[in-house]
Order: structure tokens, then sequence, then C-alpha cells
């Protein structure tokens, strides 16, 4: 099968800053306060997926999971290493990124669609199917800053599956709404994953990557620590946080 993502030797650094001035005056009279040191996210990260295969990333907060998947939508770039995407991206990073909050419902799936490089035509054609999966028909027209976090997940799920995307990348976001809204996206999930689109999702639900994914991931204070069979994989995080939490490690 054809590679459609490819990760190779991925280093990414931020700066953190101890003590930033925070006006022009306070920089020129202060000029030691912008002390900052660099952090090392992620030290070396390569994976690979292929066209209709899922995989998935775990890992404890701060371990570099969603900077990984942030560097694959190039929202940001790495350091050093290269990162390659074959195909139409979509995303799922953050509840309500893309929107605008003053704007509607339906004012923001046109410009959220364009963003994934839909025309208005196609998201024209596009957008009853949209609204009647996100079930948010009575809301469409109310601008978006009055939704809850449920409803945000809703609209930016329905958009993100209706964009005719080759990868699509999902940050967390299944674990917002009711129970019956996620079962619905879940099966989606599958269904587009048979379809042949290329799925990486990151979850602290290990059940679901195992029920949906062919390999994952587990990075650790960013590095690959462990990968393949999510079910083999798993039990070694397991044991991980396990012994952790008991002051073993």
């Amino acid at each position: 099968m054809e590679t459609v993502i490819q990760v190779t030797d991925v280093e990414k650094n931020f700066k953190v800053f101890l003590d930033k001035a925070q006006s022009l005056k306070e920089r020129l009279l202060f000029k030691n306060r912008s002390r900052h040191e660099v952090r090392q996210v992620l030290k070396g990260i390569s994976l690979q997926a292929a066209a209709g295969e899922a995989i998935g990333l775990i890992g404890r907060n701060g371990c570099g999971k969603s900077t990984l998947l942030k560097l694959m939508t190039k929202i940001m770039y790495p350091d050093s290493g290269s990162i390659e995407m074959k195909g139409r991206v979509s995303s799922l990073l953050e509840l309500g990124a893309g929107f605008h909050p003053d704007m509607s419902g339906r004012e923001n799936i046109y410009m959220n669609a364009s963003i994934f490089g839909l025309t208005k035509r196609e998201t024209d054609r596009r957008i009853q199917t949209i609204i009647d999966f996100s079930e948010l028909w009575e809301f469409m027209d109310n601008p978006v800053r009055t939704y809850s976090s449920g409803m945000y997940m809703r609209l930016a799920f329905a958009v993100a599956i209706n964009v005719d995307a080759d990868i699509l990348l999902i940050d967390e976001i299944l674990g917002v709404g009711d129970a019956a809204f996620q079962t619905k996206c879940f099966n989606k999930l599958k269904e587009i994953k048979s379809n042949g689109v290329t799925l990486v999702i990151v979850s602290h639900s290990l059940g679901q990557i195992e029920e949906i994914c062919e390999r994952s991931y587990w990075l650790r204070d960013g590095i690959i620590e462990k990968f393949g069979k999510p079910e083999e994989v798993h039990e070694k995080y397991n044991e991980y946080i396990n012994n952790l939490y008991k002051g073993e490690i």
C-alpha cells in the first residue's frame, strides 16, 4: 500500500520564558528579564502510515503527541527532520479552532471548509449533509459563541469528515459531547477508513485505539518508547503507568 504519511527524525524545540518582559519599557529597563530555557519536545520521531490505515498516538500529557499532530498539519514546522503528507489533510485539533465566535454555525461551515480547500460551490453541495450530521438544525444560524463545547465538537467533526480528505488527524476531540454522538462519530471514522482515508488519532481511550488502529505509538518524553500492535503496546504502557503511580519509577 502507498505510504501517505512519512515522519523522519523529527525534532522540535520550544523557548520557555521564565521571566518575560511584557512591554517595550520593561525590555529597555530590565534587559535580563527575558530569561528563557529551550525545551526539546520531540527528539527524533519517525513513523509512517499507509493509505486507509489508522495509527494511534498515546502517552502522558506533555509527551509530545499534540505537537506532533500540529507539525503534520503544518500549523508549525520541525526544527529538524522531515514530514511528508500526501493528499488533502483535514484535522480536528482543538475545539473551536478555525471558527469565528461572532459568525453563525452556517457561516463558519463555509469558512472552515474553505480552510480545508473547498470552493463555495463544493460546500453548497455538502452543507445539508454537514448540518444533518451535526444535528444542530435549530442552532445553525446562531453565533457559535453561544454553543456548548459539545456543539462545537459536533460542528467541527461534521465539517472535517465532509471535505473529502485523504488524511484525517484527530486530537482528543471525541472525548467531548454525549455518548450517543461519540458513538456516531466513531462509526463514521470506521466508515471513512474503509473508504481509504488514513487516520491519526491522539487519545487516552486505549480501547478506541485498539478497535480502529493497526498500530499504536507510545510517546514518552519526546521519543517513541514502543510501537506495534495496539494491545501489546498498551499492555506495556499500562504497566508503566501503574508502576509510576506506585512510586516504582
